[in-house]
């Protein structure tokens, strides 16, 4: 074999391509790869939420603190720029006016009579002839102080949403729903309506007249800002399908209490509802005779007399004549929610027992409760009250105990 001389010849006569090898690719990424990376992120979720991150929650404060120091790093700005197609890193120069756009136009593609003509107004009303726009009114931040006994309430409702205590249903079926002291979910963000000092207008519209409800609002956010948008602006943004318009139950609690308000405030204005009273069986029929502190608590629309005096030949009254204990007159009330949570205050001791009718049908009365007589008078006192939502019944001591 002969003597190779040069490194050229060796290559030359490497038949079977050991040294034909390819370098490979380094996965390592270049620190102008990584923050490119970064930035995208940021490009990433202002394409999803369309606003720049915020100081929300901690994913959203990571990205937003990123930004910041993004834009304070002149270096980082430019190798970033082709990238910042949202102006995130406020590349741009700020414009303030048509004319800093007309000016801007170097290759004059304004500069025609078909773009000129844009500035002509056609068709459109003076102002003084249009309809306010709705009020889009900005968020401001609450000072801290004022806005603890908000964040404590709000931790309260999440809870009670994860507890079972409350519910979330779609606004948008559930239609224009809003009410002051209600909460609400914006755009993934609980919301508390504490006011809408809501007006009634005419509107003429092409489908006819209508009646149309406005007003300011006070919204507090659970990110720490109020607004005073108007009920319509949240409204709208509530139906909006891409806003996911959330309504949050009240707990039983909160309806219970609702339903009582006002209970006691009776004037010439309003309207009796009904009676609420207490029965004590007559009844010979040793199942039912035997029962000590059994009553029945029901409602009518009828003075009670009226209202008993066929009880010996119906299964609600044990098909047994009654004795009337006690009546409340009711007003402004509907009753039946009244007479509803009596029942379900006193359900553990309500009597499980069958009748039958006169011509052998089997009904199980559901308004017959064994309760002493002074407990009952308690709880409807707290019922009218609105003091009920504190209390519960103890039926193995038979005693009220507050919550």
């Amino acid at each position: 074999m002969s003597k190779k001389k040069t490194l050229k010849d060796i290559f030359n006569d490497d038949e079977f391509g050991i040294l034909d090898s390819k370098p490979k690719n380094s996965n390592v990424k270049t620190e102008d790869e990584r923050l490119i990376e970064s930035f995208q992120d940021i490009n990433i979720f202002f394409e999803k939420n369309n606003r720049e991150p915020e100081a929300t929650n901690v994913t959203e404060f990571k990205l937003l603190s990123r930004l910041k120091a993004l834009r304070k790093d002149v270096k980082k700005v430019q190798i970033l720029k082709p990238y910042d197609s949202h102006n995130l890193l406020n590349t741009k120069e700020e414009v303030k006016s048509v004319t800093d756009i007309l000016n801007d136009d170097d290759l004059g593609i304004l500069d025609t009579d078909e773009t000129q003509s844009i500035f002509k107004l056609k068709h459109v009303k003076h102002s003084s002839e249009r309809a306010d726009s709705d009020f889009v009114a900005q968020r401001k931040a609450m000072k801290n102080e004022d806005f603890v006994p908000y964040e404590t309430q709000f931790k309260k409702v999440h809870k009670e949403l994860k507890d079972g205590k409350r519910s979330l249903s779609s606004y948008a079926k559930a239609g224009s729903n809003l009410e002051a002291g209600s909460y609400y979910i914006l755009n993934g963000m609980l919301l508390f309506l504490e006011e809408a000092n809501i007006e009634t207008e005419n509107v003429t519209l092409p489908s006819g007249n209508r009646l149309r409800k406005d007003g300011r609002t006070r919204i507090v956010f659970e990110n720490g800002t109020f607004s005073n948008m108007k009920y319509r602006s949240l409204d709208k943004a509530l139906l909006h399908k891409d806003n996911d318009g959330r309504i949050v139950s009240h707990t039983e609690t909160e309806i219970d209490k609702k339903l009582f308000n006002n209970v006691n405030s009776v004037n010439e204005e309003d309207s009796e509802s009904g009676w609420i009273y207490i029965l004590k069986s007559k009844s010979i029929n040793p199942k039912i005779s035997s029962i000590e502190n059994l009553y029945k608590i029901g409602f009518s629309t009828v003075p009670v007399q009226e209202r008993i005096k066929n009880a010996s030949k119906e299964p609600t009254y044990l098909m047994s004549d009654v004795v009337i204990v006690d009546g409340y007159k009711c007003y402004n009330m509907n009753t039946q929610k009244f007479e509803h949570l009596i029942h379900r205050f006193f359900a553990e001791v309500c009597l499980n027992i069958d009748i039958y009718d006169d011509k052998g049908r089997r009904i199980t009365p559901r308004e017959w409760f064994v309760v002493p007589l002074p407990i009952i008078d308690k709880v409807i006192q707290l019922v009218l009250s609105g003091e009920i939502v504190g209390y519960r019944y103890d039926s193995i001591n038979m005693i009220l105990i507050k919550k």
